[in-house]
This record gives C-alpha cells, sequence and structure tokens, in this order.
C-alpha cells in the first residue's frame, strides 16, 4: 500500500472531520427507530450527494434505505452505514457513528477510486436492532455486484474480528375468552395463565440449553384490568446461538413451550417471527488482518485474536452480510466508564469526545483495509471473483 494513499486518505478525513462529527452528533441527537429513520437517512445520503455521490433512496423498496455510489471500477467496496436506534435509550449503541465513519470511509476513498479502480458504495442499511435491514436488502440485490463489505461499530473495547451470535425474534400471542374476574372467573379462558405457562416451561428449558444457547424476552401485552380474565396476552422473545444450527434446534424448544401455554389452558396462540434470523459473523481473514494493522498504526490497540474468541458482541444481521461475501465487523473503542452497549450511559459517551475520535479513526482504518485490499493483485482478483452475483 503506498504511503501517499494513505496520506491522502488522512488529508481528505481532516478536511472533512467538522463535517462527520456534525453529522455523528445530529443522528444521534434525534434517534429514529427501525424502519423510521427518515431524517437520519437523509442527512447521510445528503451529505454524500453533496459531494459527489450519486445517490438512490429507497434501496431495496425500503424507505429509509439508500444507496450512495462513487466511481465504476471493477472492485466494488460496500461501506455499511447504521443508524437505527434503541426505544427508551436513544443511540445507545453507536449507530450514529457507525453512519458518520462509513461516510468518512467513503469520502476518503473517494479521490481515489479511479486510480485504485473502486466503485465506492455506503449503503445505509436501516433497521439493525430489529427488522433486518441488510438481510432485506441482501435478499433483494442491493449487494449485487460487491467484492467487500464493511463497518466499523463502537464498543467499550477494540476488537476486529469478535464472535457474534446468530438471532432469532419470535413474538408469542395467545387468545383466551374474557369474563368477570370475581362473579364468573369459570366461563374465562386466562390467556394470561398461558403466558405465564410458557414463561415458567422456558426458564426450567434454560438448565437444558446447549452451551452458546440464551433467550431474554419482554411482556407485550399482559390484559386489560385485574377484573377481567385477561383475552388476550403476547411477549417478544429473542433467541440467540453460537450459530444457525444451534439456534434451529433452540427456537424448536421455544415453540414447545409456548404450545404448553395453549395446551395447558385452552387458549388459541400463534407465533410470528418478527425479523428474519442473524446469522453469527464470519469476518474474513485476510481483511480482518487488513484492519488489524491499520488500527494498530493509528494508535489502537485491539485486543489479540485468542481474546477475541471469548468475546461476543450480541447479534448483527451484517453477520448474513459477512456470509454472503468477504467482510468485517470490526469494533472500535470509546471512553465509556463501566457502561456497555444498550444502556442510557453508553448513548451519552457515543457524542463524546471520544466517539468523535473513534469515528474519525474508524473511517480512515475502513479506508487503509480498502486500499490494501484494492493494492494486492492477488486479493484484488479474489474479491472481484467472489463478488455476490458474480459468474
Amino acid at each position: 500500500m503506498g504511503t501517499d494513499f494513505k496520506k491522502r486518505t488522512r488529508s481528505a478525513v481532516e478536511r472533512h472531520s467538522d463535517a462527520l462529527v456534525a453529522l455523528s452528533h445530529s443522528i444521534h441527537a434525534e434517534p429514529e427507530l427501525a424502519f423510521r429513520e427518515h431524517r437520519s437517512a437523509a442527512k447521510v445520503a445528503d451529505l454524500l450527494e453533496g459531494s459527489g455521490f450519486e445517490v438512490e433512496r429507497g434501496t431495496a423498496d425500503l424507505e429509509t434505505a439508500f444507496t450512495a455510489t462513487y466511481g465504476s471500477g471493477d472492485l466494488v467496496v460496500a461501506l455499511c452505514a447504521e443508524y437505527d436506534a434503541l426505544p427508551e435509550v436513544g443511540h445507545a449503541c453507536g449507530h450514529n457513528v457507525i453512519a458518520a465513519a462509513s461516510t468518512g470511509a467513503g469520502l476518503a476513498l473517494r479521490d481515489l477510486a479511479d486510480e485504485l479502480g473502486l466503485t465506492v458504495k455506503v449503503i445505509g442499511t436501516p433497521a439493525e436492532e430489529v427488522g433486518g435491514g441488510k438481510v432485506l436488502m441482501l435478499e433483494r440485490g442491493a449487494f449485487d455486484g460487491v467484492g467487500l463489505a464493511m463497518m466499523v461499530h463502537p464498543a467499550p473495547y477494540e476488537a476486529v474480528a469478535a464472535r457474534s451470535l446468530a438471532l432469532t425474534d419470535l413474538e408469542v400471542r395467545y387468545t383466551g375468552r374474557p369474563s368477570h374476574a370475581a362473579a364468573a372467573p369459570h366461563r374465562g379462558i386466562n390467556a394470561g395463565d398461558a403466558l405465564t405457562v410458557a414463561q415458567v416451561a422456558i426458564g426450567l428449558a434454560r438448565q437444558h440449553f446447549e452451551p452458546g444457547q440464551m433467550i431474554s424476552g419482554v411482556v407485550t401485552r399482559g390484559g386489560a384490568a385485574p377484573n377481567i380474565i385477561p383475552a388476550h396476552t403476547s411477549a417478544v422473545y429473542d433467541l440467540r446461538a453460537d450459530d444457525l444450527d444451534s439456534l434451529t434446534g433452540l427456537e424448536e424448544r421455544i415453540r414447545n413451550c409456548f404450545r404448553a401455554g395453549a395446551v395447558a389452558t385452552g387458549c388459541d396462540h400463534e407465533v410470528v417471527q418478527v425479523s428474519p434470523p442473524y446469522a453469527e459473523l464470519t469476518p474474513d481473514q485476510w481483511l480482518a488482518d487488513a484492519y488489524r494493522r491499520a488500527a494498530t498504526e493509528l494508535g489502537r490497540n485491539p485486543m489479540s485474536p485468542e481474546e477475541e474468541q471469548r468475546e461476543k458482541i450480541g447479534s448483527t444481521d451484517m453477520g448474513n452480510i459477512t456470509r454472503a461475501l468477504p467482510s468485517i465487523h470490526p469494533t472500535i473503542a470509546i471512553d465509556c466508564g463501566d457502561a456497555v452497549n444498550h444502556q442510557i450511559e453508553f448513548a451519552t459517551a457515543c457524542a463524546s469526545a471520544s466517539a468523535d475520535r473513534a469515528l474519525l479513526d474508524g473511517a480512515l482504518a475502513l479506508a487503509w483495509t480498502t486500499i490494501a485490499a484494492a493494492s494486492d493483485a492477488d486479493q484484488r482478483a479474489r474479491l472481484i471473483a467472489g463478488a455476490v452475483g458474480a459468474s
């Protein structure tokens, strides 16, 4: 990788630093939930469009997705920009930093696209927290022709190829019959009891989960009033496992727990899959090694590969992308004290000076990783040949 390319991308990130930090803070200040990120998507797309990218809005028939493209080279790099927030705690997963870092990497690579034979795509990917935006976009062709895909995610620690868990989310709905809870309880069919039986069954099943399997959930409907036998209840559960195969076995067990609630009480029930399943991350080793070198040169201190295997970063729809084409999903550390992702204190840290530094370093590390891949003849050929839809 030429020193000149590195200097030029560093200069570009520095030149755009004020705009990138402002973008991150603006998204952070107006958190929007999955598939409703209209302002956030527009902020990212508008900045790229104003910088010479050709922008397609509503990619893959998703209102808050977009694709911003610059260049026409045969090696296509996708920089994934997430920008959805969490209910109640806002940007407690730092997607504002992700969006700004991918935008910064795109801007840094823009002026090198012709020299490196690149097509640079910043792809706005909504609904990572729930909804599986990347899965839908992958299935609908948004990543066709892409040779490598990358993003960088803020966290309390620095990791290049940490593991994630496969995920599926299920909503169970019970339907019984209402009645007066004191005068005629025998005339009711209690959907609250059905949910309680299911919860107890799940609690007992945990003893027998395979290593790596886990479940968490919330009751979304518990009844209308204490003097009415509940006729309708519901809950949403996240099921996770080390990989999709293990997840399939866990899902069968949990569906039986849901069925037990219905059988025990006489309720009807249905189970709805909320999002498409998320696969576990399978990062590309060569790209991960290139990113590690870049991050280290920038003064970052990623944990060792051995340490990374002991860490799990939850679940992400980027896992599906890594299974379809060479991709990486490193984490970048921010100063957040004892806080972790999905805590309000972490949300506060994601608009701090440390987060601002992380997004600029992350943008540069992604750009340097792309340059390394584009400049290596063997890797370039591998990535072009392995692009989604390549013949």
